[in-house]
């Protein structure tokens, strides 16, 4: 299906505006701190929308309506109780924290509370799911182009990088935050849109239930937002608990360096805190624009093969000219909000966790701008050059999900247990998490025989963080503990109680003195 012209018209417009944005935010780039940080000059408000519209990118248009196609509204529970309570947690206790702490990144702080061992595979680990994320990204655009433009996907991969990495490595975490306030906009206007004219041509919500119903008994299900682990399902309701609402959702939004280097770019600590408040706002209207329309392409077209092409079905057959160039361009928006965010916080661990610490100690300041640019081209090239393994999943969203189980998990256990147990030493810290990511890696490949369901990733993650904070638990106990001078600005109770935390000192050195 070729656009009208009036839909290149709309395409265009917008892609030429939020590359204009980009390189006039290059002009308040002096400083790798304004590169990585913005110059910790970020309003809430645009904090809040860059965060939802970059964890509702291009990702959850094609996967999230794919997923509700083949599983139905249980889906909404990544949002609903896997993103709204963590978000509330993360505002009203971590994110104070780690902006009194003065972190640039969560590696950063792993290595500051335990050692350099545990900053440098957390860093490392990042960087390897960085690159298979930005490949499910990228291929998520091929997957919607193919069906509007009739371009291969490799082309739309590679046309897609090109033009989210121009703005990106120009103008940093500021062109990133501003134009995903644009892109926040067009994509809830585009996605809302496709959810009016899909209820329309279905004549409502109960027309829409009753014809899924209709399909047969295996759907009665598609409905539920509690479904029993006996289902031939990746979503039970003992997953969705303990993996999701327990572990996976608090380290996406507690733990990942793509979220919190957002509010660590605030203005000041009341911003900082806003800004995740106001997000998880919004989050709680994601499911209704997102998961919807798999239920409302499942209502129009029953017979599709590959859930993950609802989405774009909806938008070839429903949407007239005009409109149809309006949801290109949201769904470039959420695309590109996804891949920049990426490639921001990637740079930022490349440059401060591992190439200052090992490569250039001493390297200068405009040393370190440069090569934050340069790494951001280069994660980006790989991004495209992982894109096609994404394709060997039964779903986008089910393979995102998967590669977070890995290590989400045991980040959770180790970064906890840094925070609030001072007793906590630096090689339980290493063994929680080198162990905690074995336990990942053992329970998948041998998931088969361990699990009743094809894609347990949420199990997975759930006993990953506990066997994490098991082994940080028993070799922490097996060591000395950490002196507590070490711990100045580390363990949460001595952030916030600064005036604590001297008196604490005192007088354990006069207990060390005695």
């Amino acid at each position: 299906m070729a656009l009208s012209g009036i839909d290149y018209f709309v395409v265009l417009l917008y892609l030429g505006g939020i590359l204009m944005m980009g390189f006039y935010f290059r002009r308040f780039v002096h400083s790798s701190e304004d590169y990585f940080l913005a110059g910790k000059m970020l309003p809430f408000w645009a904090i809040g929308m860059s965060i939802v519209v970059s964890d509702i990118g291009a990702l959850d248009f094609v996967g999230l309506s794919g997923q509700a196609y083949r599983f139905g509204i249980v889906v909404g529970n990544f949002d609903w109780i896997g993103s709204v309570p963590a978000m509330v947690l993360a505002a009203m206790v971590f994110i104070p924290y780690y902006w009194r702490a003065g972190i640039y990144t969560i590696p950063e702080y792993l290595g500051r509370r335990y050692n350099v061992y545990v900053r440098s595979v957390h860093a490392s680990v990042w960087l390897i799911f960085i690159v298979f994320s930005l490949g499910v990204t990228l291929y998520a655009s091929g997957v919607l182009l193919s069906e509007l433009m009739g371009w291969t996907i490799t082309t739309s991969v590679v046309i897609t990088a090109i033009i989210v990495g121009i703005y990106t490595i120009s103008g940093g975490l500021s062109a990133v935050v501003m134009t995903d306030v644009i892109q926040f906009t067009i994509m809830f206007i585009g996605a809302i849109a496709i959810l009016v004219i899909g209820f329309g041509e279905l004549g409502g919500w109960q027309n829409m239930v009753d014809r899924i119903q209709a399909l047969g008994p295996e759907y009665n299900d598609h409905f539920n937002l509690i479904i029993s682990p006996e289902k031939d399902t990746p979503y039970p309701w003992t997953g969705i608990l303990f993996g999701l609402a327990l572990v996976m959702a608090p380290a996406y939004f507690i733990a990942n360096q793509t979220v919190v280097q957002r509010c660590l770019g605030a203005r000041n600590e009341w911003h900082a805190k806003a800004s995740m408040l106001g997000a998880a706002f919004f989050k709680m209207f994601i499911p209704a624009i997102m998961v919807v329309p798999g239920l409302i392409a499942l209502a129009l077209y029953p017979d599709i093969a590959d859930g993950d092409r609802a989405f774009p079905l909806l938008v070839k057959e429903l949407l007239p000219k005009g409109l149809t160039g309006l949801l290109f361009a949201a769904f470039f928006a959420g695309l590109m909000s996804s891949v920049d965010s990426m490639l921001n916080s990637s740079a930022t661990i490349w440059t401060k966790d591992l190439y200052e610490r090992f490569i250039h100690r001493n390297a200068s300041d405009k040393h370190l701008l440069v090569m934050g640019r340069v790494f951001t081209a280069v994660i980006l090239v790989l991004g495209v050059i992982t894109a096609p393994i994404s394709s060997r999943f039964p779903g986008l969203y089910v393979y995102i999900q998967t590669l977070l189980s890995f290590f989400q998990g045991p980040t959770l256990g180790v970064l906890v247990l840094g925070i609030f147990w001072a007793r906590t030493t630096a090689w339980g810290g290493l063994v929680g998490l080198v162990g905690g990511m074995c336990i990942s890696a053992l329970l998948f490949a041998f998931k088969g025989s361990l699990f009743s369901i094809q894609d347990p990733f949420l199990y997975i993650s759930w006993w990953s963080f506990l066997g994490s904070v098991i082994l940080g638990i028993v070799t922490s106990l097996f060591g000395s503990p950490e002196p507590l001078q070490k711990l100045r600005g580390l363990v949460y109770g001595l952030v916030i109680q600064d005036d604590e935390l001297q008196d604490a000192i005192h007088n354990r050195l006069e207990d060390d003195e005695d």
